[in-house]
């Protein structure tokens, strides 16, 4: 059959369906088993439907009533990363590193918006006019931003950031060539010291990637606590983990739970390590805090363009947690807490890769002192089209190795 047919005939199943059963009086299989029946009696009319076709019609009317509709399809591929809806009628979506429109959409307003209820509700929040912005996620894992009328101006607005079935590695991070096998060697001996790492990068860098492949280099016999908006992490092999994420207040305006909170109720648990997924406001003042108390080797994200715009943000940032504070005492206390800024960024090419990998060595003459380790230099294969090169060692030494002298590694790096 024609795709057109196809859908043609999905529509009609899907109404006569809505129309005709008792829907709220009905369980998913009993929902299911009933399509199927009606699928193949509607089929036998058109002549032949193959299996695969008929397959797909049962679970595209099935996901239209108790499924996320067309997004159940769009999740299915792999090679899809992110989501954006535009309201009912404008999809987009990143495939395999580029933007494309999808010849897809909602059948009206109030189907997407139903939609939107149902994601946001299986996890346990609210959107409405009261509270018209929400930050949430799929049962999946998938990071989910919803913005609704009036504030969004042409209808429900909905992005998602698809989560990865299998969790990143370092393995696949030197598979897509955004570190060397030297460097996985020295992050490895920085995490396990319990090195404060920093990483920083514009949207869609990878930065929650490169967490996560770089977490896995925690001892496994550590308690660790992570805290994040939407919870999207996927530490693996650490027994005594908990995972903590952030709530929004309720239609009354009360009840919300900020990554500040979290922060400061971690730090009554006992945690060996602190990962903050990423921190945009007035909660680095509490992780800078976290991480000159004791609790070494805590991780974290945030966005920026650069090592040294990182640090810049990261004034910003203290000073809306606590305002008045001098300019002097907050570098101290960043130079203090940070050991080391990984920075990456999104090429022309859409490939994403490491650029810098630098010391924070300490305050002086009113700065924040780096010392940059490694950097990225393009190599003579590169084109306007194609990105070549790699991260590249500096003459630099590392200066704070009295972390990696306690935990018995002598070498220089």
């Amino acid at each position: 059959m024609k795709s057109e047919e196809l859908e043609k005939l999905a529509d009609g199943i899907h109404s006569y369906v809505t129309d005709n059963f008792p829907l709220t009086k009905m369980s998913d299989a009993e929902l299911e088993e009933q399509i199927q029946i009606l699928v193949n009696q509607r089929c036998s009319e058109y002549g032949f439907v193959s299996v695969e076709e008929r397959v797909s019609i049962c679970e595209q009317v099935f996901s239209a009533i108790r499924g996320f509709g067309i997004l159940d399809m769009i999740m299915k591929d792999d090679n899809i990363t992110e989501v954006m809806i535009n309201g009912p009628k404008n999809i987009f979506i990143e495939k395999n590193g580029r933007l494309q429109r999808l010849h897809k959409e909602f059948e009206d307003e109030r189907r997407l918006e139903d939609v939107i209820q149902k994601i946001v509700g299986t996890a346990g929040r609210e959107v409405n006019q009261a509270n018209p912005i929400v930050d949430t996620r799929l049962p999946n894992g998938s990071r989910v931003n919803v913005v609704l009328p009036p504030i969004s101006l042409h209808g429900a607005t909905m992005t998602i950031r698809k989560f990865s079935r299998t969790p990143m590695t370092v393995e696949q991070l030197l598979k897509y060539k955004s570190i060397t096998p030297e460097v996985a060697g020295v992050l490895e001996l920085l995490v396990k010291a319990k090195y404060n790492i920093f990483i920083c990068g514009g949207t869609g860098s990878g930065k929650t990637t490169f967490l996560n492949a770089v977490s896995n280099y925690i001892p496994h016999d550590e308690r660790v606590i992570t805290i994040e908006d939407s919870a999207e992490l996927q530490i693996t092999g650490i027994d005594n983990l908990v995972s903590l994420e952030t709530r929004n207040a309720n239609a009354s305006g009360s009840g919300a739970v900020t990554i500040r909170d979290l922060i400061k109720s971690s730090l009554r648990m006992r945690p060996e390590r602190i990962v903050v997924g990423e921190v945009r406001g007035g909660e680095a003042l509490d992780m800078l805090q976290a991480m000159n108390t004791g609790h070494d080797g805590s991780l974290s994200t945030g966005h920026a363009n650069s090592t040294r715009d990182m640090l810049s943000r990261l004034e910003t940032m203290v000073l809306q947690g606590a305002d008045g504070l001098p300019l002097e005492a907050i570098r101290q206390q960043i130079a203090s807490a940070l050991d080391i800024i990984i920075h990456l960024s999104r090429l022309r090419d859409k490939s994403r890769r490491t650029m810098e990998i630098t010391e924070v060595c300490g305050y002086e003459n009113g700065e924040i002192r780096l010392n940059p380790l490694y950097v990225f230099e393009e190599d003579e294969a590169s084109t306007l089209e194609k990105v070549s090169g790699g991260l590249v060692r500096t003459k630099n030494k590392l200066e704070n190795d009295r972390k990696l002298k306690t935990m018995g590694y002598y070498e220089e790096i």
